[in-house]
């Protein structure tokens, strides 16, 4: 065996720290017993940040209040999770390879109307809100409106104020005219939470090339998401998920994509709701049947898929978790 004595081998450089992965969107079980240690799922080397959901069209602003004082308290309590009130709580997290959490609303409707309520839930822990969830309401259009048509009056002062706050405005699940008037009314970073690209997959999920393009125009991020029905006939494999995460990066660049599952730790009950709601979930949803997810444990080795695809390291470390940290560092007050 050839060896090398130590008087005359280079020094070995110490091994790279892994990225931090920053998960942009899932979902708990919206009750307040949800079993919050299932987020420790996305434990890893280098760290993890988790935004997960508190609420969409059907929830009052004290559904929210309640599934956060429910979740918070135990969040804390669990030594592998940290709520994540700014940026210094995330590199935490990452330094101890644990996951920092923050929250997120998916659609405005929980406020009331009343605008107020955006600073009382980012003090709460909601560091994104989308304005509308898949339908027209009080702000603006959704992306099973037959006509979109924009952002309303009041759905531009909630952008403003949620600018002022420090809260990321999201246009996932928005109509495309009302995703394009967000990113012309921010004076922040906008971000596609967890949509894919229509141009690979025709479905009203997923976004425009042209909506991608203004989103990075703002400095934000799109967030290619793990759902089997919005990456093609219902293929929640990281294969798929990868495919369009090169179409964003060749439309917008690798600065401005990100990662953001959408998975649901309740699925089976998901899948029966969505048989329950047809006017929330159309045929769009339904016709392929049971939809797949993308879960964690596949979540974590997209890093690896885009590297054997041949990304550079600088390019995976921000589609990994950079690009959203840099605009939570941007955004969050």
């Amino acid at each position: 065996m050839h060896t090398v004595s130590n008087e005359t081998s280079t020094p070995r450089r110490p091994p790279t720290r892994p990225p931090l992965l920053w998960e942009q969107h899932c979902c708990l079980p919206l009750e307040r017993r949800a079993d919050v240690g299932e987020l420790a799922r996305y434990r890893r080397p280098g760290g993890s940040f988790v935004s997960v959901n508190v609420g969409y069209a059907p929830h009052s602003a004290d559904d929210v209040v309640g599934l956060i004082a429910g979740w918070r308290e135990r969040i804390a309590a669990d030594d592998r999770l940290r709520p994540a009130v700014g940026i210094g709580d995330v590199e935490a997290a990452a330094r101890a390879d644990d996951v920092a959490v923050a929250f997120d609303l998916e659609d405005s409707g929980p406020l009331g109307g009343q605008l107020d309520r955006v600073r009382q839930f980012y003090e709460l822990g909601v560091r994104t809100m989308l304005p509308s969830y898949n339908n027209r309401n009080a702000a603006g259009g959704g992306c099973l409106d037959a006509v979109d048509e924009g952002l309303t009056a009041y759905g531009r002062e909630l952008v403003r104020e949620m600018n002022a706050v420090g809260m990321v405005v999201d246009g996932s699940h928005c109509g495309a005219r009302t995703g394009l008037d967000m990113c012309e009314v921010s004076e922040q970073p906008v971000i596609y939470s967890h949509s894919c690209m229509r141009a690979l997959w025709d479905h009203p999920r997923n976004i425009t090339d042209e909506q991608a393009r203004e989103c990075a125009a703002t400095g934000g991020v799109v967030g290619i998401t793990g759902v089997g029905i919005f990456l093609g006939p219902n293929d929640a494999s990281v294969e798929a998920l990868v495919c369009h995460i090169d179409h964003a990066v060749d439309l917008v660049g690798p600065e401005h994509v990100g990662l953001s599952t959408d998975y649901p730790f309740d699925h089976e009950d998901f899948n029966a709701l969505l048989a329950q709601s047809p006017e929330l979930f159309p045929d769009c949803y339904t016709r392929w049947g049971t939809i797949d997810f993308m879960p964690p444990e596949d979540l974590l080795t997209v890093g690896d898929a885009l590297l054997a695809r041949g990304y550079p390291e600088d390019a995976v470390t921000a589609i990994l978790g950079g690009n959203f940290r840099r605009v939570a560092t941007a955004v969050w007050r």
